[in-house]
């Protein structure tokens, strides 16, 4: 195995370490300022609510959506086993991390390939960087996704990220062209992700008119890579590599906060992902309710993923118990009746919502 090889999978460990280690969430996605109206009179049964969800002609059982977490070495195998039968039992969808380190390394692919030996009926859907799609084509992506026998493809942007790892790729010429030509001629339907900085409404917009099939918003508010990179940069034996410490903490600030970007991406089309900061049932409940399709999650999921199956079974369990009495006290019997719930935004994130999009504040 190459240096390189070598390197990429070490900091796929490293980044699962630091992630359920240390404190790398920043910033405030904006779920704190929507409140729900109060159904006194909710007329309808608690216990029948359904929260099955459809996307990219999916039924799910829940719209909880097991975010892009890990994988590409052997001490993150067993972790992605555990997020996968979780996804099995609660019939939930599930994307894996970068897929990178095992394209690089086929030897590192049964820490990946085990979701599917885990899930063998879960909507998975694989992980390829953007700029791995520019520098190796169509091919990369069909490998990505034939690891995993995967129903969709994500082609994951930070490039925020980039800019601070000292090895990261800096050079993002033709990743645009690139989707454009993977969304031509790939059958596997094309997820687009940011990792933390949200999406716009322009990048979504040439998103969709390149041929993409949903969009994963990844928004400001939850896990930033930035800070991620700040750690890692702080533990390096390598000078030059803790300079980069305080560029990680500077730009740790930087993106859309996740409702907002929800708002824009929503105005421009869908399906939609709602993800970034996404913590407890209720704030599940307030991304379905601003017209999200699916809301993911993947720090919350990740500590009791690393302990047991029991421990994340029982985490899955409050997630679900909180959406739904969200969606019994809104008068909500499923996912259509709570997309119609009345809500209010209020504060910083109702300020930085255009103005010219009622429809996504309803009072």
């Amino acid at each position: 195995m190459g240096d390189k090889v070598r390197f990429t999978s070490s900091r796929k460990l490293d980044h699962l370490r630091i992630c359920a280690e240390e404190p790398v969430e920043r910033g405030d996605a904006g779920f704190g300022d929507i409140r729900f109206v109060h159904n006194a009179l909710p007329e309808c049964d608690m216990g029948r609510i359904d929260l099955s969800a459809r996307f990219l002609d999916h039924v799910f059982s829940s719209p909880l959506f097991i975010s892009a977490m890990t994988g590409g070495h052997p001490g993150t195998k067993d972790v992605n086993a555990r997020l996968a039968r979780a996804a099995e039992r609660f019939g939930l969808g599930m994307g894996v991390g970068s897929q990178r380190a095992a394209l690089e390394n086929p030897d590192l692919a049964d820490t990946f390939a085990v979701v599917r030996d885990e899930a063998p009926h879960a909507f998975l859907v694989a992980n390829l960087g953007v700029v791995q799609l520019r520098d190796h084509g169509t091919e990369w992506a069909e490998r990505a996704v034939g690891m995993i026998g995967a129903d969709a493809l994500a082609i994951h942007l930070n490039f925020l990220q980039e800019a601070i790892q000292p090895e990261g790729d800096h050079n993002a010429v033709g990743c645009f062209g690139a989707i454009e030509e993977l969304c031509r001629d790939f059958k596997t339907p094309v997820i687009v992700k940011e990792t933390g900085c949200g999406i716009s409404a322009a990048t979504a917009r040439k998103c969709w008119g390149a041929g993409v099939r949903a969009i994963d918003i990844g928004g400001w508010g939850g896990t930033s890579w930035a800070a991620v990179e700040s750690v890692r940069a702080d533990k390096s034996p390598h000078a030059k590599d803790r300079v980069l410490k305080a560029l990680g903490q500077d730009l740790s600030g930087w993106g859309i906060p996740t409702v907002v970007s929800l708002a824009e991406v929503l105005a421009t089309g869908g399906p939609v992902i709602a993800s970034g900061g996404v913590r407890t049932g209720l704030d599940v409940a307030k991304g379905l309710a601003f017209g999200a399709d699916l809301c993911g999650m993947a720090l919350p999921l990740l500590k009791p993923a690393m302990e047991s199956d029991e421990a994340l079974a029982s985490t899955i369990d409050a997630i679900h118990r909180e959406l739904t009495v969200a969606m019994f006290l809104t008068g909500s019997a499923g996912i259509a009746g709570l997309r119609r719930a009345p809500v209010s935004i209020t504060g910083r994130t109702r300020q930085q919502i255009d103005k010219d999009n009622p429809a996504r504040i309803r009072t």
